[in-house]
């Protein structure tokens, strides 16, 4: 009697056993099929885009620019020894400008609002310069456009330079 009791009870235990895991597992089964699909369209998709290096060159390069046309940059660079402040408006305008002109294809491949602060940085960097020529006299040297322009800076809360490349950060770490 003990061993047919004992069948008996282990019969029960493993079909409750069984009982348990399939009604387990066809509770959670979708949950599992939904994880699988999802993991695998993620690892179909960082495959399947071939923009993605583009863009992020793209934002390499604009940092670049960025910082090619920070006037803390764009003055020690440029300044020469003896230049008058007409030479160095065109010299700093030409850089600009031509910087601007070798990275205007990166719009392609980055946000809409980032290339309108991009582009509106280079505006205002330009305009800043112009400025600088307007206060200073025609005969002045160089070396006061870079001072006006560099006080200038120094007098605004926020540096827009930073402020776009803090943008451009954001907006790669939005396509990760």
């Amino acid at each position: 009697m003990d061993l047919q009791k004992f069948i008996t009870e282990a019969a029960v235990l493993v079909i409750g056993g069984v009982a348990t895991v399939s009604a387990g597992y066809y509770l959670i089964k979708d949950d599992i099929k939904t994880y699988f699909r999802l993991k695998f369209s993620d690892q179909k998709k960082e495959k399947e885009n071939p923009l993605l290096p583009l863009r992020l060159q793209a934002y390499e390069r604009l940092t670049i620019f960025i910082e090619r046309i920070n006037p803390a940059n764009l003055f020690i660079r440029l300044h020469q020894q003896g230049i008058t402040i007409a030479e160095l408006q065109a010299i700093v305008l030409n850089e600009i400008k031509s910087e601007y002109q070798h990275n205007i294809t990166q719009q392609l491949y980055i946000s809409t609002p980032t290339w309108d602060v991009v582009k509106k940085l280079k505006d205002d960097t330009i305009a800043m310069v112009n400025n600088g020529v307007k206060s200073l006299p025609a005969d002045a040297p160089g070396v006061d456009l870079s001072r006006k322009v560099l006080q200038h800076m120094a007098g605004i809360e926020n540096n827009p330079y930073d402020l776009t490349l803090d943008l451009i950060k954001k907006d790669i770490h939005q396509l990760f």
